[in-house]
C-alpha cells in the first residue's frame, strides 16, 4: 500500500517496508541515544574516509582541520533546521518537510536527489574494492593489488574479472535479501572493521614516527609547487560526502524511545566523525606525504619492509574491502526503494513483487559494474556528488525549507544562517566545478 504523503516514501522507504500498512504500523522500537548515535555516525563513516588524507596533501594540516570543523558545524544547523520543522508540522520525515514547503516537485526533486547520492556512493564502494583486489595505477605509478601481489598479474585477476566475480557471489546473494532486519550482522561486522581500519593506521603512523620514518607535514598549502586558491575548493565535496547524514536523521529519531534526544545524538556522532577524519588525515599524511593517492588504501602497497608490516598492509586493505562489501547491501536497499518509487508509483510494494524485484536489482546491480570499470577513480565521483546532490541535501534543501517558512517559525538569525549556507554551498560547489574543468582542459 502506498504512503498518501507524496514526501514520506523517501524516508519511509529508505529501507524495504516490512509488511505493515499506513494505517497499521510496525511498533515504535526503544531505542537509546547511544543507538542513535552509532547509527547516524556510521551513515557517515564510509568510503568518503579513504579521500581524507589527500585533501589534507592539498589543504595542508591546519586549514584541513579547519575545514573539517566547518563542514561539521553547516551540518549541526542544516540538521537543527530540519529537526526543528520535523516538531512544528505534521511530517515525520524529509521527504515530508519538502512537500510541505514545496509539494510534490520538492520531494520529487529530494527522491532524485537521494538516489543519485546512493548511487554514486555505490559505485565508489565498488571503485575501491576494485583498488584493493587489482591495484590502480595514477601519474605513472603503478600500485598493485592484493590479489596480484599474491598471485602476479593474471588476466583473471583484472579489475574487470575480479569485480565481476565480488558482484555475483558475494554483493548479489546479499542483494536479494528482502529484509533488512537480516543484515544486522553484517552490519555490525562493518562497524568492526572500520574502526579497526583507523586503529592500524594511527598505530602504523605512531610506530614510522617513532622511527624516524614519517613524512615532513605541510602546515599549509604550497601554493610554490602548482596548488592554487581555487583547488582548496575542490577538497570540500570529500569533507561534505563524509559528514552527509541527512537522509537517516528521520528513521534514526522515529526509532528513538525520546525524539528530543535527536539533536544531542547528532552532535555528539559529529564530534566523534571530526575525531576520526582528522586522525586519518594527519596519521595517512604522515605516513605517505605527497605521494597519498585519491584512495588512500591503494598507497599500503607500497610501505612494508618486512613480512609483519606486509601483513599490516593487507589486513588494512582487506578489512576496509570487506567493510564496504558489507556496507553495500544497506545502502543499496535505499537506492533500490527510491528508484521503484519513483518509477513505478502505483505498483504493489516492491518485496511483493519478484520479478520487479529481481530486475531492479540486476539492472543497478550492472550498471554499478560497467560504471566502477570505466571510471577506475573515486575522486571524480566524490567531486560529482560532492558538488550537486550532496550538496542539495545537506545544505540547500534545509535552508530552503526555513526561507520557505509554511509554519512562520524561523527567526531572523535562522535566516541569515540559512542564506549564508546557500551561498557557501553554491559558492564552492560552482567554484570546484570550474577549477576541476579547468585542471582537466589544461592537463589535455
Amino acid at each position: 500500500m502506498k504512503p498518501e504523503n507524496p514526501g514520506s516514501a523517501v524516508a519511509t522507504a529508505p529501507l524495504l517496508p516490512r509488511f505493515h500498512s499506513p494505517e497499521n504500523p510496525s511498533p515504535r522500537c526503544s531505542t537509546s541515544i547511544s543507538g542513535a548515535v552509532f547509527n547516524v555516525s556510521t551513515s557517515m563513516v564510509g568510503a568518503g574516509i579513504m579521500s581524507i588524507p589527500a585533501t589534507f596533501k592539498v589543504l595542508g594540516i591546519i586549514p584541513g582541520l579547519i575545514l573539517i570543523l566547518i563542514v561539521a558545524l553547516s551540518v549541526e544547523v542544516t540538521v537543527e533546521f530540519l529537526l526543528r520543522y520535523t516538531n512544528s508540522g505534521k511530517a515525520v520525515t524529509y521527504g515530508g518537510l519538502m512537500a510541505e514547503s514545496f509539494g510534490k516537485f520538492g520531494s520529487v526533486g529530494l527522491q532524485v536527489c537521494v538516489m543519485v547520492t546512493n548511487l554514486g556512493a555505490l559505485i565508489i564502494y565498488l571503485i575501491i574494492i576494485g583498488d584493493v583486489l587489482c591495484g590502480n595505477q595514477s601519474e605513472g605509478t603503478l600500485h598493485l593489488g592484493v590479489l596480484q601481489e599474491w598471485f602476479g598479474i593474471q588476466w583473471w585477476n583484472s579489475r574487470a574479472c575480479a569485480l565481476l566475480f565480488v558482484v555475483l557471489f558475494i554483493m548479489l546473494p546479499l542483494l536479494l535479501i528482502r529484509s533488512i532486519e537480516s543484515l544486522k550482522h553484517a552490519s555490525g561486522v562493518s562497524i568492526l572493521l572500520a574502526v579497526m581500519f583507523v586503529a592500524i593506521c594511527s598505530a602504523m603512523a605512531i610506530h614510522a614516527m617513532w622511527e624516524g620514518k614519517t613524512q615532513r607535514l605541510r602546515l599549509v598549502p604550497d601554493f610554490a609547487n602548482g596548488v592554487s586558491f581555487f583547488d582548496l575548493f575542490t577538497t570540500l565535496p570529500v569533507f561534505a560526502t563524509g559528514f552527509a547524514c541527512h537522509f537517516c536523521v528521520h528513521p534514526v529519531r522515529a526509532e528513538l524511545s525520546r525524539p528530543s534526544e535527536m539533536s544531542s545524538a547528532v552532535r555528539i556522532s559529529l564530534v566523534l566523525c571530526v575525531v576520526i577524519y582528522f586522525a586519518v588525515g594527519l596519521f595517512g599524511y604522515l605516513l605517505f606525504g605527497d605521494s597519498i593517492m585519491a584512495d588512500i588504501l591503494v598507497n599500503f602497497d607500497q610501505n612494508a619492509d618486512s613480512a609483519i608490516g606486509a601483513l599490516l598492509n593487507d589486513t588494512v586493505r582487506l578489512s576496509y574491502a570487506i567493510h564496504l562489501m558489507m556496507v553495500f547491501p544497506v545502502v543499496n536497499f535505499s537506492l533500490r526503494a527510491n528508484v521503484d518509487e519513483l518509477l513505478f508509483p502505483r505498483k504493489p510494494v516492491l518485496a511483493t513483487d519478484t520479478c520487479r524485484f529481481l530486475s531492479l536489482t540486476c539492472v543497478l546491480l550492472a550498471l554499478m559494474y560497467l560504471a566502477a570499470i570505466a571510471i577506475p577513480n573515486i575522486w571524480y565521483f566524490f567531486q560529482f556528488i560532492g558538488t550537486t546532490t550532496v550538496m542539495c541535501l545537506m545544505f540547500i534543501f534545509p535552508s530552503a525549507i526555513i526561507l520557505r517558512d509554511v509554519h512562520g517559525i524561523s527567526t531572523t538569525r535562522d535566516k541569515i544562517l540559512a542564506v549564508l549556507v546557500i551561498i557557501l554551498a553554491v559558492g564552492t560547489s560552482l567554484i570546484a566545478i570550474s577549477s576541476n574543468v579547468y585542471n582537466s582542459v589544461r592537463r589535455e
